[in-house]
């Protein structure tokens, strides 16, 4: 220990700049220090009796400081000494470090039952808080603290979901409730309690949420949110897109891309042989339609790949948790939503640049804005501010709106098309026999608006798919303010609704558990005389602006894969159960078998 001090006494006279009587009197002063320690009873560390703490701060230094200054040594130094010093001072650093540490658990051990009493007391506050809301409403007795039965719902959402709709059947009042991540929730199976929730969309009761996290990946200002004169105008301005006149520019866009893809589903070797799904390629092809039918031309080849790949990054980030970290898939997707917007606004911008020379509108956002052009030119005449949403920027987020609404849910109705065209060969017969009385596709045209409409078999099948298989089963809704459900009732503010358009679609139709395509039909008219239960396209003031647009995208779909293609369903046990992806979909995600029915493809320019 003393040739230790020693050799510490140098480095330390070194590191302070001092002469040699400081650092003979530092010398003196470790050394009695160390006889103290030696000489002591008390745990005291050993390093906290030497009495100068800018050794401690250049320990790192001392191999350096040796090397360096070696006119202070009469010899070498020995580096073993060195580091026995390191080990000393690191031995009884750990031996006082125990001490602590043993204080320490014997402090946690005493505050533990403390800890375990509180949690335990907020667990019972949650408890009482859920069964105080929950009242005499069907639904768990007890719920998990926090997650609830979040557990369950994320395992199998479509036996979560039955299980509310048993409950809320079986008591007869047609909701029933649960607790999620913290939140209470209500499940609506009745449709008169649905229309109730459509209809009071409003600040002071129910506020559409579209996805539980939509605010953050949207914006505040999307058009699911949107409420009262704003909303209302919002949607006269958006009117103009689906006129038939609109509907009929889209309809040959439409069959240029569904075409295009149908055929390269068919260039694989193995195509006639082996099965494979359709949902990514259908997806695909839906995401290239919208992308023609919304902003056609303005949207570059460059501009498109990069488009293509940050819907990926939107879609993929939609199902994860809102953990808005860098690197993470939810932000990966909020800023994908980002550039998604800036975009379209380019688009925006390009296609009023053109509608103001006079052209004729050639996809949806020509026609809103050579409306917009005018309305805005009326505005400067008057001497007054732009319009409200008429801005680029602004059509450019509802260009994504758009396109989120139509995206995921017309990928759904075309996979159970299939599906249920596989399983009831007699519907698919029949349509098979209006369409080729109608069309074919070696006529090498494509099917006008005039035909589209004289194929109401085919659009009664397109109108069952979408009964049958809601593709948005649930439309979530968060309550502003308490809400009297029922006269016995009042749902909580900040409760979570969920009507279930699916649950609706079961109810009031004749035999509504059977795929009949003919209750649509002009003899039987269900479709009228059932009105209410006929939910998949919502109701209320945020029902569906482009539901004529989504029907007619179904009914070509239908009528060119049928006439172009022999198919069967490669069926396993459960292919056909419902999946939630996070609209509904067929299990396997309905793989097929292809082969071409008809002598080749239509030949068009």
């Amino acid at each position: 220990m003393f040739l230790n001090l020693c050799y510490l006494k140098f480095i330390h006279g070194y590191l302070n700049n001092v002469n040699a009587d400081k650092t003979k009197a530092a010398t003196t002063a470790i050394v009695v220090n160390e006889n103290s320690y030696k000489n002591s009873t008390s745990n005291t560390p050993f390093c906290s009796c030497i009495k100068t703490p800018q050794l401690f701060l250049h320990l790192s230094s001392i191999t350096t400081t040796f090397n360096l200054r070696r006119p202070y040594l009469n010899q070498p130094p020995n580096i073993f000494l060195v580091v026995n010093l390191y080990i000393i001072i690191l031995h009884d650093f750990l031996h006082h470090s125990q001490s602590k540490m043993d204080s320490l658990s014997a402090f946690f051990l005493w505050l533990a039952p403390y800890i375990l009493s509180m949690a335990a007391f907020l667990i019972f506050l949650e408890q009482i808080n859920y069964l105080k809301k929950k009242r005499f409403v069907p639904g768990p007795s007890l719920v998990l603290p926090f997650i609830g039965n979040a557990i369950s719902l994320v395992r199998n959402p479509t036996e979560f979901w039955d299980l509310q709709s048993a409950m809320a059947k079986s008591s007869g009042m047609g909701f029933s409730v649960n607790y999620i991540i913290g939140r209470f929730i209500v499940f609506i199976r009745s449709t008169d309690l649905s229309h109730k929730v459509f209809a009071n969309v409003r600040p002071d009761a129910f506020h559409l949420v579209g996805h539980p996290f939509g605010k953050k990946l949207f914006g505040e200002h999307n058009l699911i949110y949107m409420m009262g004169q704003e909303h209302k105008d919002l949607r006269r301005r958006i009117a103009p897109n689906f006129t038939p006149r609109a509907l009929s520019t889209y309809t040959e866009l439409q069959q240029y891309i569904i075409l295009r893809h149908l055929k390269s589903w068919m260039e694989s070797p193995e195509s006639s042989t082996k099965s494979f799904p359709l949902r990514l390629l259908c997806r695909d092809m839906n995401l290239e339609t919208s992308q023609n039918v919304f902003v056609g031309p303005y949207l570059s080849g460059e501009s498109r790949k990069r488009f293509e790949v940050d819907y990926n990054f939107f879609n993929v980030g939609l199902m994860k948790l809102p953990i808005d970290l860098p690197g993470t898939a939810f932000r990966n997707a909020r800023l994908a939503v980002s550039r998604l917007v800036e975009t379209l606004a380019v688009c925006a911008e390009d296609s009023k640049t053109k509608m103001k020379t006079g052209e004729e509108p050639t996809c949806l956002v020509d026609f809103w804005m050579q409306d917009a052009i005018r309305e805005i030119a009326a505005a400067e005449e008057a001497g007054e501010k732009n319009p409200a949403h008429t801005s680029s920027t602004e059509i450019g987020g509802h260009l994504f709106d758009f396109l989120f609404a139509s995206q995921d849910a017309s990928t759904s109705s075309l996979l159970w098309a299939v599906t249920l065209l596989d399983s009831h060969p007699d519907v698919l017969e029949r349509v098979r026999k209006e369409v080729s009385g109608i069309w074919t596709p070696e006529s090498d045209k494509l099917i006008t608006a005039e035909q589209l409409r004289e194929m109401r078999y085919t659009e009664a099948v397109a109108r069952e798919v979408v009964r049958y298989r809601a593709p948005a089963t649930l439309v979530p809704h968060i309550a502003g303010e308490d809400f009297p459900l029922t006269d016995t009732y009042t749902i909580p503010k900040g409760t979570i609704v969920f009507p279930s358009v699916y649950e609706s679609s079961f109810q009031g139709f004749i035999d509504a558990d059977r795929f009949d395509p003919d209750r649509f039909m002009e003899d039987r008219q269900e479709d009228r005389i059932y009105k209410k239960n006929y939910l998949a396209f919502g109701a209320g003031p945020h029902q569906c602006v482009g539901q004529r647009y989504a029907i007619n995208h179904l009914v070509l779909f239908i009528a060119m894969f049928t006439s172009l293609f022999d198919f069967k369903r490669d069926r396993t046990d459960g292919c056909d159960e419902i999946t939630y992806v996070p609209t509904i979909c067929p299990r396997d995600d309905c793989k097929v078998v292809l082969s071409l029915r008809c002598r080749r493809f239509p030949s068009l320019s």
